[in-house]
Order: structure tokens, then sequence, then C-alpha cells
């Protein structure tokens, strides 16, 4: 008997992000090392975040007065799509890096263009592959570890990363456990030297001819993926070639300068943006207003109430983002557009509530919270 799967699937109403130019809001910050932090990103309403593993944003920020344009690997993987994360080192005076671990909080709204980037695992499927990152350059290489794994690939995964100390490795905890839950993900951590008073038992030193054959015996089968500072993957390249590895299976992504024609297509979107902002202030603002809290702000017609909130100041828990959990329920008044996914009954609605991440402000509006 055949099943008709339409038939008890139920559809999500949901968005899914492309490339373009995309007002996003910090909603976590992680201290990964003693300079290194990893900011995460979502929207008031449902949106899905989907790219390919290892490509990059471009961030638009505006430091003393100019605007910056910055970009960024994604180091999340699409398998948890509701979000993404960029890793950032700080750079002894790095303007981005920072301005970013000192003033971006949770809660902080920024532009982001993307996503891009020709440097992806899904363009070029292979059944062993072998990861080679140092420093920062382990994000865009740990978004393909993060999506096999996520995904239960059968993908034959060597991680070989090179850090200066133990307390340079970034993801390290992750990295363990990873290792620890399947069989197919061999994790081996290099550092360059050891401190004062610091334990290691990996290996020590510059990865090198012969400890990349005790690590991956057969990397000349694998599938090769590197980023590094440039002299790392350099000296990764010519230790590949010597050994005769086929260059066509290697693929590196630098951390240098983003690509001119990226940089201009931000520009071009952040200019059209100013122009619709200035549109948008001739729009109808109608006043939201918290009761409980005691605060109200002015948004235009449309605006999501999640954002809304934020914009005033409060918080409203929510957990699925997308209408399904009914977390986020509030009681209002006044006009509204509302579009879930079951986590709200009809008896609800007449009472007066509403799921705040999947409500839109149609006028001015009382929120019981």
């Amino acid at each position: 008997m055949s099943i008709n799967t339409a038939e008890f699937l139920n559809p999500v109403n949901t968005q899914t992000w492309d490339n373009g130019r995309h007002l996003v809001r910090c909603v976590k910050v992680i201290q990964e090392t003693h300079d290194v932090c990893t900011f995460t990103f979502g929207m008031g309403q449902p949106v899905l975040f989907f790219f390919k593993p290892g490509q990059f944003v471009t961030l638009e920020l505006e430091i003393n007065g100019e605007r910056v344009m910055r970009s960024y690997t994604i180091s999340s993987a699409p398998s948890i799509p509701y979000s993404f994360s960029i890793t950032v080192k700080r750079v002894p005076g790095g303007v981005v890096s920072n301005w970013l671990h000192d003033n971006l909080r949770s809660g902080d709204q920024l532009a982001v263009h993307g996503p891009v980037g020709q440097f992806n695992c899904l363009d070029y499927p292979a059944d062993k592959v072998l990861l080679l990152s140092g420093g920062v350059g382990i994000t865009p290489v740990m978004s393909m570890a993060r999506w096999w794994f996520n995904t239960d690939s059968e993908v034959d995964m060597v991680f070989a990363h090179s850090a200066r100390t133990p307390r340079d490795v970034i993801y390290s905890q992750e990295l363990e456990y990873m290792s620890s839950r399947i069989d197919n993900f061999k994790l081996h951590l290099i550092c360059e030297r050891m401190e004062v008073g610091q334990g290691w038992s990996g290996y020590r030193g510059y990865l090198n001819r012969h400890m990349l054959e005790l690590i991956a015996p057969d990397f000349l089968e694998r599938e090769v993926f590197c980023c590094g500072p440039t002299p790392y993957m350099r000296a990764i390249r010519a230790l590949l070639e010597e050994a005769g590895f086929d260059m066509r299976r290697y693929h590196e992504e630098s951390f240098g300068a983003t690509p001119v024609e990226d940089i201009r297509q931000a520009e071009v979107h952040a200019d059209e943006a100013e122009i619709l902002e200035a549109e948008l202030e001739q729009l109808e603002t109608v006043s939201v207003s918290f009761a409980e809290s005691g605060v109200s702000t002015e948004v235009i017609v449309g605006t999501n109430l999640n954002e809304a909130a934020l914009a005033a100041g409060v918080t409203i828990p929510k957990a699925c983002g997308m209408g399904i959990c009914g977390a986020c329920r509030v009681k209002v008044s006044g006009k509204y557009h509302m579009e879930h996914n079951g986590g709200i009954t009809e008896e609800e609605e007449q009472e007066g509530y509403v799921l705040s991440c999947c409500t839109r402000v149609a006028s001015a509006m009382e929120v019981d919270y």
C-alpha cells in the first residue's frame, strides 16, 4: 500500500536566507579561549539560515562614525538552521576584531551580507576527507565537521588542528566530544609549544610529512580542506605536493582581504538600505506598550512583535522561534497578523493571546507583559 506523505506531513511556515543584506540580532556571546569569542545571530521571526559549510558572511559595522565591512567564516553548521555563528580572534591593533570583542553584546542588532564563498564541502563530495586547520582558520572546517556530525553522515573524517599552545585550541571540548561519540571522526591536535605549567599529550611542533603519515596514513586518498594563516597553508601545499598528492583534491581558504566583488556588492546593498531606511521613516509608526514592564516603543507597522519587545528593552522568552512550541505566548490588545505553526489554539486566540515570534504589529498595541 502506498502512502501519500502529504497527508500526514504538516508544512512549517518559515523564510529562507538568501544572499543579500539582512538585519540580525546577536543572541549569544561565547568566550572560546582567552582571545577568541563566538558570536551567534538570529532573527525575531523564523528564518532558515541555510548555507554551504565553509562559506562566509560580511559584517556591516559603524566604527568611529565610518562604515566598515569585514568578512568572517560561518563557524556553525546549517544543520542547526535557525541561527548562525562567527568565531573571531582578537588581533592586536585589529579595528574590527577588537570592536566586536569590546562592544558586541547579546541583544545588539547589525547588518550582515551573504552567505557567499566557493570554499565549501557540499560542492566537493567525498567518502573520506582530511580537515587541516591552523589557529582561527579552524572555523570553516569546523562548520563542515559539525554538518557531517549533526547529519549522521558516514563520511570518514580526520581532523588535524594546529595551535600555538594548549590554551589556544578553539572548540577543544566540543572536538573531544565529537571524537568520543562517533567512529568516523578522528581528532589530532598539534601544539607548537608549551607554556610553563601546561600539560600536553598531543603532537608537538609543526605538522610535517612524518606526523601527517601517523595522523592519516591514507592521506593521498582523501579530499583535503585546509584553512589557516598564509604561511601555514603554504607549508601544507608544499608538503602535499612533495608527497605526490593530487592537488585537484586540495581546497583552501585564506583569511585575508574580502574579495573585491563581494565588498562591492555589500556596499551596493548597504547604500540601497540607507535609501530604504530614509523611506521607512516616512511610513506609519505605532506605539507598542508593555503593561507589566512599564515601557513602550514606536515601531513601523509590520514589525515583528519580538523585535518590538527587544527595541523596548523587553525580552519575551521563546524556544522554537517558529510558532510551534507556544513558549512566547502573550496576551495583546490591538490589531496584528499572525502566521503560526500550531503552537496556539483557536480558544487562546479568541482570548487575545498571540505567539510573539510570528506576530506582526498592525496597529497601536498593548502587551500584557
